[in-house]
């Protein structure tokens, strides 16, 4: 475990840009003995853009929270927007929000949405769908379009939804829950809220789900006691990692276990909004804590494991985007463990983290006019 308590590394940062600061920028990070250097090309802009994901032909589908798909040609930087996409309850954290191909896409085009809902009464909650993407014509759009998953109960309120979405090697999907900003539900038996959640990419719930003695909406749990994780991967060992933001700091990096609880709301490495303190994780060690914390807070949104060759120095290392520190984060995970090791400014707020082909690091800005960014290496 790691504190970060000490000193805000946001004073040790410096962002370097070109004459060209819409398009072209060097970013440099002079954390610790690091020292690195990357070159961010400024792609496209997206109406409050939330998760993106690559085509196997290179191309990017992104979501933007009011409710949009966009196709993005990466090549010559064109837009179309999908068809077919499900009413999304807009407002607050709410929306239209991550999206992933199944593992077999090239044969089944299915892909994966999540986003808020609406009921009848007002009450919200995240849902999660797939759909077969067609995009052989000039009008993509989604077909067959079926909700495998929705949070229960809904509630009122616009905030903590998480609906962060992984497979894991084994073909499973992993969807965060959050807390929907009601603290207690974290520790419910009878509501997956404050949850990771573990189905089959059919919607069925997997036999060797771990709270198998706790009723049926219980075997759907992976994980509990949970605030609103906005950022879900897989290492090369299949470890899922997850992080969550705290309440006032406290953010957490978490090795998320099946069966493990994982605290909120009885303990936290920060405090209520309120001022009044919560216990410490250490002061109740039979909740499982984060393996690195965050005090004062990054508010992590996004995550990705790098696997790729072009920057051979960095695979298995955890990128998260930061929300209110505006940076890029770099963690070295060794086993179990998890350091921080540097950090990017990208002087905006970061909402999303991705992969891209030949190894290419991409972010999005947050909010109205977010960039889409492309960083590689810059020596």
């Amino acid at each position: 475990m790691q504190s970060l308590k000490a000193v805000s590394y946001l004073s040790q940062l410096v962002l370097l840009l070109s004459c060209n600061t819409y398009s072209e920028s060097i970013v440099k990070s002079i954390d610790g003995n690091a020292g690195s250097r990357l070159f961010a090309e400024s792609y496209a802009e997206f109406n409050e853009p939330w998760a993106m994901t690559f085509l196997p032909d290179g191309d990017l589908l992104v979501t933007e929270k009011s409710g949009s798909l966009i196709l993005f040609n990466v090549h010559d930087r064109s837009k179309v927007l999908v068809g077919g996409v499900p009413k999304v309850a807009y407002g607050g954290q709410g929306g239209l929000g991550d999206i992933i191909l199944h593992p077999q896409f090239s044969d089944n085009r299915w892909i994966y949405l999540s986003y808020a809902e609406q009921d009848a009464s007002g009450k919200k909650g995240a849902v999660v769908v797939r759909a077969q993407f067609i995009h052989e014509s000039a009008k993509p759009k989604l077909e067959k379009i079926e909700v495998i998953w929705q949070q229960k109960p809904k509630v009122p309120g616009n905030g903590h939804y998480s609906h962060r979405l992984a497979f894991s090697p084994d073909g499973r999907l992993f969807i965060t829950s959050g807390d929907r900003q009601k603290q207690t539900p974290a520790q419910s038996w009878t509501q997956d809220l404050g949850k990771v959640i573990r189905i089959n990419a059919d919607g069925s719930v997997p036999s060797d789900n771990p709270f198998q003695n706790k009723g049926e909406l219980a075997k759907t749990f992976w994980s509990i006691g949970h605030r609103n994780l906005l950022g879900i991967a897989f290492d090369r060992q299949g470890q899922l990692w997850t992080h969550e933001m705290g309440p006032r700091h406290g953010d957490e990096f978490n090795l998320t276990i099946g069966g493990d609880n994982y605290g909120w709301p009885i303990v936290s490495w920060g405090d209520h909004y309120s001022g009044i303190p919560i216990p410490d994780h250490d002061t109740r060690p039979e909740f499982n804590a984060p393996e690195l914390y965050w005090v004062p807070t990054v508010a992590p949104s996004g995550l990705i494991i790098y696997n790729g060759d072009m920057f051979p120095k960095w695979r298995d290392n955890a990128f998260i985007g930061g929300l209110r520190s505006k940076s890029l984060v770099r963690i070295r995970i060794d086993g179990e463990r998890a350091y921080e090791v540097e950090r990017f400014a990208m002087s905006k707020r970061i909402r999303e983290v991705e992969q891209g082909p030949r190894g290419s690091i991409w972010v999005l800005e947050d909010k109205k006019d977010g960039r889409l960014l492309r960083l590689t290496p810059h020596e």
